[in-house]
């Protein structure tokens, strides 16, 4: 794990890249927001990140995270799911993050707002885009969003945010951005539908200029602030 000095000054690294991206593709000053990825990290280094005010954070194994957000339940913390989503763990996602990225079928999504109690607030949701149209990858296809967008958005206890994507990686910003844009481009179709849409994950630590350029309100950085990841032993 980086020291807390290395996470604090990445933070305020990351914060700088991404207001010169706003300000270099003409996006209004804090239009996005930076999701701390704090996957395989401990619940001492989102601390660190807390102590500079840094509230949002993103977890892709939900064991992993359920251990986080129980140690730090008493911090005012929004939690992020944006890892694959199995259909017999929707539950625990359901009852203890506050967003989810990664929904990618009616059935994911029906579960998520069946299992949401009515005593929290609705469930922020990212309809995942695969852009890139990967086997390896989930997400919705671009012929599968516009019905799932709107069956989606008719379930009780959830709320359909927007679009999420990972796309493959490209060699240029040009070739990011185009990506990126496509995905842009789709949820401006959505919108035009009549969905209201306020919300792009697009970007992480390699790309998020170009994902800015594009349109993202969400950037997810991990290694760029807390250091590579641990790989599992």
């Amino acid at each position: 794990m980086l020291t807390n000095t290395a996470i604090k000054n990445n933070i305020a690294q990351a914060r700088k890249r991404i207001a010169a991206a706003e300000k270099k593709f003409n996006k209004s000053a804090r239009s996005v927001l930076l999701l701390a990825v704090s996957k395989t990290q401990p619940a001492s280094a989102i601390l660190t990140a807390l102590a500079q005010q840094q509230f949002h954070f993103g977890e892709n194994y939900l064991q992993e995270a359920l251990d986080k957000i129980d140690t730090l339940q008493d911090h005012p913390i929004t939690w992020h799911y944006i890892g694959a989503i199995q259909s017999n763990k929707t539950r625990p996602i359901a009852l203890h993050f506050d967003w989810v990225h990664s929904v990618s079928s009616l059935k994911v999504a029906n579960r998520l707002s069946t299992q949401r109690p009515a005593t929290l607030p609705d469930l922020n949701i990212c309809l995942q885009f695969n852009v890139s149209e990967e086997g390896s990858k989930s997400g919705a296809t671009l012929e599968e969003l516009s019905a799932l967008a709107t069956d989606v958005a008719s379930l009780p206890r959830i709320k359909l945010r927007g679009l999420m994507a990972i796309p493959q990686k490209a060699a240029t910003f040009e070739q990011q951005r185009a990506t990126f844009h496509q995905v842009q481009q789709a949820q401006q179709y959505l919108i035009d539908a009549g969905h209201p849409l306020d919300t792009l994950s697009l970007g992480m630590s390699a790309d998020l200029e170009a994902a800015i350029a594009a349109g993202s309100t969400m950037v997810r950085i991990g290694s760029a602030i807390f250091g590579p990841r641990k790989t599992a032993s």
